[in-house]
């Protein structure tokens, strides 16, 4: 399983340090008003002045990378406040409204510095797609990764995938595994909405056991099974930060799914289909066994209703209610 390229962050910051670049992690720990960006988000600075992520969707990124540099420098980490009534924030252009404040964190060498050991420690454990939090108390600097079980507070911040600051003091830090997304049915709507999960941040896998569909020509660089979609379910073992779709419209591919999918915990299952298609699913699945609540878990017709007709739009509108599950 592998993140999208824009979300590689504390790896580019890795990858420059041992490269001998020299690298600084900016990180935003708090915001208010209308900031653009949330607490959490990343942005890695090389030495040579390259740049991985965002911390304010452009308004600010100049500035932090001129503290960045100087904090390669110095080797001193800095606490930052941009906002709207900061001039130097209005010269970077922060006319967006709000204040956000950026953590900048030079790697390596320096006894206030972001360790080394402890960066590679936080970029295995996102290999591995294992939950982790990086709890950072400004205060003396003290860092620590922490693994679900161990606190309370990171508990409640992994279960709610909002990275933020700790009354005590402490800025709690983030790294949930990837969010995935599995689609039963190499249809052309599957073919958008892969690209636009990816974007999303989503790691996509299409399950299809027809050769003819689910082939590399029609979906080039993408991961497809070609197992029973039930089988295949079962190997990609969803949890609580997947979502799953079905489109082939046929019940022999769709029911097994939608039977295994309904009693995983998985946050979120969409089916393609009409009216009449999804009663006589529900009937199927009423008779199956399953209760009035599991089968109320099923968003379909899949997709909010804007009107969607091509495959893109229908794609955009799957996307947005995964989106709008995931988020409300």
């Amino acid at each position: 399983m592998t993140q999208a390229a824009h979300d590689q962050i504390p790896e580019a910051a890795l990858a420059w340090h041992r490269q001998g670049k020299g690298a600084a992690l900016a990180t935003v720990v708090e915001t208010w008003g209308s900031a653009p960006r949330q607490a959490g988000s990343q942005l890695a600075v090389s030495g040579a002045g390259e740049m991985v992520g965002s911390v304010s969707g452009g308004c600010v990124e100049g500035a932090v990378v001129t503290e960045a540099l100087e904090a390669l420098e110095d080797r001193k980490p800095r606490l930052l406040t941009f906002g709207v009534s900061d001039e130097t924030a209005f010269a970077a252009g922060l006319a967006c409204g709000g204040t956000i404040r950026v953590l900048v964190e030079p790697v390596g060498e320096g006894a206030e510095a972001l360790p080394e050991s402890l960066l590679a420690d936080l970029v295995a454990a996102r290999a591995a797609s294992r939950a982790v939090a990086l709890v950072t108390r400004p205060e003396g600097w003290y860092r620590a990764l922490v693994a679900p079980g161990q606190d309370a507070a990171v508990d409640a911040r992994l279960k709610s995938d909002r990275s933020g600051m700790e009354e005590d003091g402490r800025f709690i830090a983030v790294h949930n595994p990837p969010l995935r997304l599995i689609v039963v049915g190499a249809v052309h709507i599957a073919q958008p909405l892969l690209s636009i999960a990816r974007a999303c941040g989503y790691v996509p896998t299409l399950i299809d056991p027809r050769a003819a569909f689910g082939s590399q020509m029609r979906f080039p660089g993408e991961t497809i099974l070609d197992d029973w979609p039930d089988e295949a379910l079962a190997r990609l073992a969803p949890d609580g930060r997947t979502a799953i779709v079905t489109l082939t419209h046929d019940p022999k591919l769709d029911d097994p799914a939608i039977r295994f999918a309904l009693r995983s915990p998985a946050f979120y299952l969409g089916c393609l289909g009409s009216r009449k298609t999804h009663a006589k699913r529900l009937d199927r699945l009423a008779a199956a066994g399953f209760s009035p609540d599991e089968i109320a878990r099923i968003h379909a017709p899949v997709g909010l209703d804007i009107g969607a007709r091509t495959p893109a739009e229908i794609a955009v509108s799957i996307m947005a209610q995964i989106t709008q599950t995931l988020r409300t």
